[in-house]
């Protein structure tokens, strides 16, 4: 498979120039297919002919496999998720925390991010903000900040800027310090290679729904096997446990004691279908042509308009408009569809390997009133 076999398969890229896959990644016909017939075996064949329960832990344990496989885990290490929200708020609740410990967040946090360090605030809980300049993290500054954090929460690639944090540095630095390390990833999977095990980070959180065009709903989190069996989730349920009937009960080993209960399967078996897609096509392609079609587009925007990198280092190119939900919604009535960020308040272009260098030239044209 070749990426423009790929966008044939999307039906959503046939009548609009589609460069929003930072906020979503509309899913091929085939990926979709592939949650439809796991639904209708789940619901129409599994409960006369054999257990659903049965049907469904078979289906998450070779999602959980093939996730696994996917960014250099083991399958313990990988419990699945709504989303990369849900990842990190399960790791946030599953900390003893103490009045006076001390989180640390970057300034360009999605609010996935933020938000469950906002709440934590109000138990106590000291959240430091690390100040960010045009994506970038300054080294020293990290090291200071850090010092005495038991959290530091940061984004492998910036939703803002689009830029590459080195990532096991920070990582290193942090835990060296001995803080937690929790990573935003939900930018990464299906753009570029992914590898936990380089990153050495405690805990990744991540989603398909984005550039691997998975379904909403189909998000994983890593969990480190040896900081694991350390969290103690707050919530609680069938699958999280050894035994369901066990009093006291014991948290199942490894990642899987942060999965619940009774989620339906059929965005995570649609995740391992995105996941079989990527890697048909092969990612170090798409991200090479993903790469090709982002410097077409920096190239002819004025390098004063740029707030991210003018070498690009994602498919994430975010462009300085003077008003961007006009821009946004202007450019939609033309069928080309970006998003506008509250902060830089500009407009966010992201490139798929699926886009073409026509979709590109047909973003630059409706842009040229812009500057």
């Amino acid at each position: 498979m070749n990426p423009t076999d790929l966008r044939a398969d999307v039906p959503a890229l046939r009548d609009a120039v589609y460069l929003n896959f930072g906020a979503h990644g509309p899913s091929p016909q085939s990926v979709v297919d592939a949650a439809t017939e796991f639904l209708q075996t789940h619901e129409y064949t599994a409960p006369a002919e054999e257990n659903p329960y049965e049907t469904a832990f078979r289906a998450f344990d070779r999602t959980r496999e093939r996730v696994a496989t996917f960014v250099g885990a083991t399958p313990a290490e990988i419990a699945l998720t709504e989303s990369t929200t849900a990842g990190i708020n399960a790791i946030a609740t599953a900390i003893d925390w103490r009045p006076g410990d001390v989180v640390v967040r970057t300034d360009i946090e999605h609010p996935a991010g933020i938000l469950p360090w906002q709440r934590l605030e109000r138990e106590g809980v000291t959240v430091r903000v690390l100040e960010t300049e045009d994506g970038r993290i300054d080294g020293d500054t990290f090291v200071e900040t850090v010092a005495d954090a038991k959290l530091v929460c940061f984004s492998a690639v910036t939703w803002t800027h689009g830029t590459r944090l080195p990532v096991s540095e920070l990582v290193e630095v942090a835990n060296d310090a001995g803080a937690f390390t929790l990573v935003d990833a939900v930018q990464v999977p299906g753009q570029m290679p992914m590898d936990v095990g380089d990153w050495g980070a405690d805990a990744v959180a991540a989603a398909g729904h984005k550039w691997l065009l998975g379904l909403w709903g189909g998000g994983f989190l890593y969990v480190d096997r040896d900081v694991a069996d350390e969290l103690a989730p707050r919530t609680v349920g069938y699958r999280s446990v050894e035994t369901p009937t066990a009093d006291p009960f014991e948290f199942a080993q490894g990642a899987r004691r942060f999965e619940v209960g009774s989620a339906n399967p059929a965005p995570h078996v649609a995740l391992r279908a995105a996941i079989d897609t990527v890697e048909a096509v092969g990612i170090d392609r798409i991200e090479a042509r993903i790469q090709r079609l982002a410097r077409r587009l920096v190239e002819s925007v004025p390098a004063d308009r740029l707030h991210s990198p003018a070498t690009p280092e994602s498919g994430l190119v975010t462009v300085d408009v003077e008003d961007p939900e006009s821009t946004v919604e202007r450019l939609a009535d033309a069928n080309v569809v970006v998003r506008a960020l509250p902060e830089p308040e500009a407009i966010r272009i992201s490139v798929h390997a699926v886009n073409t260098a026509t979709d590109v030239d047909r973003l630059l044209d409706a842009l040229q009133e812009e500057w």
